[in-house]
């Protein structure tokens, strides 16, 4: 009897032991691409949830590096200051998802991480206090590691910027706030010396395709009484000039607000954050969804 007691005791705290491992993250051996989840065709469908997205706080701008084994993503509390999270492959597997605080406690914010195409930096905002010093920083990739945070010394930073991001030839594009335009800065030589306008009818936090082929926005447009954000699409004419906004469609845009687009360095998939904290306080997930959601409605020449 006391044999049988003692093996169903092991046999108890056993399967305990190896619940509590499968709930937990940071004991999960995620292998391969995207943290091992299965792709999404032309319906959104959450990305990695309870391990990336998770119930109860505010996840948003994604970025991957070139080969796919380095994630970085904001997210917040609700009423906490965000902060820049990241994961990468160790092993053939995902390592536990950490705090990255590039700025080490000088600005009380980080988001909207990009890490750039040739992988030598990660460019992203940082700021003290909402449209009061918004300005984007970058730190230089040492090994396994990156550098301290430096201010991006460009005109760009003349004015409230951020959600950097880049094409793959360099060229770093951004939203001024102060103009409430997006802009674009020339890549010379890793530095940005002048700016240019980009000739938008609407839209912000714009992201440019890595071929600049196309450019996705978030645009708040009050229709029937809405005033949530949707995604937009601009595809780029022959001649350097973009198409009117296209909308992205209901499968992607709903009544809640769809924001932060990023396209995957190898232009499979766009990942977005949808704002549904109205249904359940802090609940804005990261979804992802293929791109032909996006070829399917470039216009035919």
């Amino acid at each position: 009897m006391k044999l049988l007691l003692l093996i169903l005791t092991i046999s108890l705290h056993t399967a305990f032991a190896q619940e509590n491992i499968e709930n937990d993250p940071s004991f999960l051996l995620l292998e391969g691409p995207y943290f091992g989840q299965k792709p999404p065709g032309l319906t959104p469908e959450i990305f990695a949830p309870g391990i990336v997205s998770i119930n109860g706080r505010f996840e948003g701008t994604v970025s991957f590096s070139s080969e796919l084994t380095e994630m970085y993503f904001a997210a917040d509390n609700d009423d906490d200051e965000t902060s820049i999270y990241f994961s990468r492959l160790e092993d053939k597997n995902w390592a536990p998802i950490k705090r990255a605080n590039f700025t080490k406690g000088k600005k009380n914010e980080e988001m909207h991480p990009f890490v750039s195409l040739d992988d030598k930096r990660i460019y992203f905002t940082a700021l003290d206090s909402v449209f009061k010093d918004e300005k984007i920083w970058y730190v230089n990739r040492l090994g396994d590691f990156w550098s301290d945070a430096i201010l991006l010394d460009s005109p760009i930073n003349d004015d409230l910027v951020f959600f950097p991001n880049q094409a793959k030839n360099g060229d770093l594009y951004y939203f001024n706030l102060s103009k409430l335009k997006t802009y674009y800065a020339p890549n010379k030589n890793g530095e940005f010396p002048e700016i240019h306008e980009v000739a938008l009818e609407f839209g912000h936090h714009a992201f440019i395709s890595p071929s600049q082929d196309y450019l996705i926005v978030t645009a708040q447009k009050d229709e029937e009484g809405r005033k949530d954000n949707d995604m937009y699409v601009y595809f780029k004419k022959k001649n350097g000039t973009w198409t009117k906004p296209i909308n992205l469609g209901n499968t992607i845009n709903t009544s809640f607000n769809e924001k932060g687009p990023r396209i995957t360095p190898d232009g499979k998939y766009l990942f977005f954050g949808r704002d549904e904290r109205d249904i359940e306080p802090g609940l804005a997930n990261i979804y992802w969804v293929s791109t032909e959601v996006i070829e399917n409605l470039s216009p035919k020449e």
